[in-house]
């Protein structure tokens, strides 16, 4: 039967890595304050808010000291839901007053486009919120590629390298694992991924990238599905 759907990581799989830093994070950083300010009262904005003074225990923290630690977390690439969720916000704000626009490697926009062409079902996972990831693709320098998509995938079914968060996705879409491909550069994603069932595949786009035992190509115009 062969593989019948494909899950793709964002940042170092479709997406550079140095945009998400110098662009993305730098952008929720310097807009950060100002929009919690601006719209501390909204509801998802006041659960972001209360999320983070319990993960930092600072349940008396002022929202100064919330944007502090949220400034924090951003500069250690913290996966936590409430940042994430908070910079899918901001993002947004930034992607409609034209200010951001989405990076998508070349390879990777033609060759999801090729897949969804075959009829694969086309998820992405990332860190980063369910919106962030929509909007990302639908304002990409290739216009809207949100058409692509079966679906997306966030923090909210589990840590990328925690194996039961594929786990859950394969519940939610399914399907049995062996018909489904994971594609990532990080290798800790990829062996949770397989301890899950599904079947691998690494995008090397880095002489620096840890390798594993996992099937490996450069970029997506060398992804064959025949071969998993």
């Amino acid at each position: 039967m062969g593989i019948q759907a494909v899950i793709v990581d964002t940042a170092g799989t479709t997406t550079d890595y140095d945009f998400i830093q110098t662009v993305l994070f730098s952008y929720s950083a310097k807009e950060m304050a100002k929009f919690i300010e601006t719209h501390q009262d909204h509801v998802v904005v006041s659960h972001c808010i209360d999320d983070v003074k319990e993960m930092a225990a600072e349940p008396e923290a002022d929202l100064n000291r919330v944007v502090a630690i949220l400034l924090e977390w951003i500069e250690q690439d913290k996966k936590a839901t409430p940042l994430k969720t908070l910079q899918g916000m901001i993002w947004r704000q930034g992607y409609q007053n034209g200010e951001l626009e989405g990076h998508i490697f070349p390879d990777a926009a033609e060759g999801l486009k090729s897949l969804k062409q075959d009829g694969r079902r086309i998820y992405s996972y990332s860190s980063s919120s369910t919106e962030a990831q929509e909007l990302l693709f639908q304002h990409s320098q290739f216009g809207d590629l949100r058409d692509l998509f079966h679906g997306h995938f966030d923090t909210h079914v589990g840590q990328k390298v925690d194996p039961q968060a594929y786990r859950n996705i394969i519940n939610t879409i399914s399907m049995w694992p062996n018909l489904i491909l994971f594609v990532s550069d990080n290798l800790d994603e990829l062996n949770a991924a397989k301890a899950a069932g599904l079947k691998t595949c690494q995008v090397v786009r880095s002489k620096d990238t840890r390798r594993g035992k996992h099937h490996v190509i450069d970029d997506f115009s060398q992804l064959e599905l025949s071969q998993f």
